[in-house]
């Protein structure tokens, strides 16, 4: 069984199991007259929307490249867990709302013995799906399935909150329930504010996971004519789908007859293993001239008293017009980086005026 598949089979499994909770807490509320279990079931409700939009968006973020698109259509899985955050908002808000009018009102619910019984195992039930959910999503990598697994789990300690209610109200007369479905309604809105934000961060681009970037560049670094490995960027187009670029650094003395299927193994070999279309750009490693390693070996040292930066590579001397160019990698802590250009560059000059000097700054993508 495929990704997709997975993704289906398990919603699918999750709004069968809600379609039974809303229908089994529908009754119960009204028959109890009881505001936070109907929210409680309304809550239900927008989790089988959820899947609903979650299997949708799985169907049409596998569709086949095209003019339009050529990268696919991997993102509008990000765009559905937007959509559910908004459904998730909504049904939050019409939560509080109808508890503070339950409030206003002073409504009371009565409550009977199956009632506790169908609450307490609809407790169980979300639990199961929160596992089961949160399992699959991390088999697959998938982050609207996360979050359904995250809300799940939610909704069996709001569904605790609303059995301890009921209890309450049974034993002592005292009604809790416009409160309990205010709480309800906080909680689901903060559910929906958690996916909200994940979904964006997402489709504004995140930075490369660390453990993908060192992984990438561990096996860039196993081919023995790599000497080191830079400006790592990758760029997601959904799951396993990434495009990105870096930067190798070789011997001088490497011909283009021998770069060339150097560079096209290292671009096979990180498809293989990551899913990932890479192109690689070469640095020469300028260890030809010792004036020019004595230069090299100079700024590595200097730049130890600036703790902005992070690397430096791409070292490269034009020895007719006497310039020299580099990378640095500044962290985005730092504040004023023409200063620091502008000081490294002064350093320079100072130790070897001969010479022009060009900086390029790169920011800081990925480990």
């Amino acid at each position: 069984m495929n990704r997709e598949q997975k993704i289906i089979q398990t919603s699918i499994i999750g709004i069968i199991g809600n379609v039974l909770l809303v229908a089994a807490k529908a009754t119960i509320g009204l028959i109890a007259g009881s505001i936070s279990i109907i929210l409680d079931a309304v809550n239900n409700l927008t989790d089988t929307l959820s899947s609903i939009i979650t299997i949708i968006g799985t169907k049409l973020s596998t569709k086949k490249p095209d003019k339009k698109h050529p990268y696919g259509h991997g993102r509008i899985e990000y765009i559905t867990s937007l959509a559910v955050a908004v459904i998730i908002l909504v049904a939050g808000g019409s939560a509080i709302y109808e508890s503070i009018l339950s409030l206003v009102r002073k409504t009371t619910a009565t409550y009977s013995n199956i009632s506790l019984i169908i609450i307490s195992i609809a407790i169980l039930v979300k639990v199961a799906l929160g596992l089961y959910y949160r399992k699959v999503a991390k088999e697959v990598k998938s982050d609207a399935l996360k979050g359904s697994g995250m809300d799940a789990l939610f909704d069996a300690i709001l569904s605790l909150t609303t059995l301890i209610g009921a209890i309450v109200a049974m034993f002592t007369g005292v009604a809790i329930e416009g409160y309990l479905g205010i709480l309800i309604g906080l909680f689901i809105i903060k559910t929906g504010i958690d996916i909200l934000r994940s979904a964006i961060s997402s489709i504004i681009g995140e930075r490369t996971s660390d453990d993908v970037a060192i992984a990438i560049k561990q096996t860039v670094n196993s081919f023995p004519e790599v000497i080191g490995s830079y400006d790592l960027i990758l760029n997601n187009y959904g799951h396993n789908r990434a495009i990105g670029s870096i930067h190798i650094e070789v011997n001088d003395k490497l011909t283009a007859k021998e770069i060339h299927p150097l560079t096209r193994k290292i671009s096979q070999e990180v498809f293989l293993k990551f899913g990932v279309i890479l192109t690689v750009g070469i640095y020469a490693s300028n260890t030809s001239n010792p004036e020019i390693v004595e230069i090299r070996k100079d700024l590595h040292e200097l730049v130890k008293d600036y703790p902005s930066v992070k690397q430096v590579h791409g070292f490269y001397v034009d020895e007719q017009l006497k310039m020299i160019s580099f990378d640095l990698l500044v962290s985005f802590d730092e504040k004023n980086v023409e200063g620091l250009k502008e000081s490294i560059i002064n350093k320079l000059k100072e130790k070897h005026p001969n010479y022009q000097y060009y900086i390029v700054i790169d920011n800081d993508y990925s480990n």
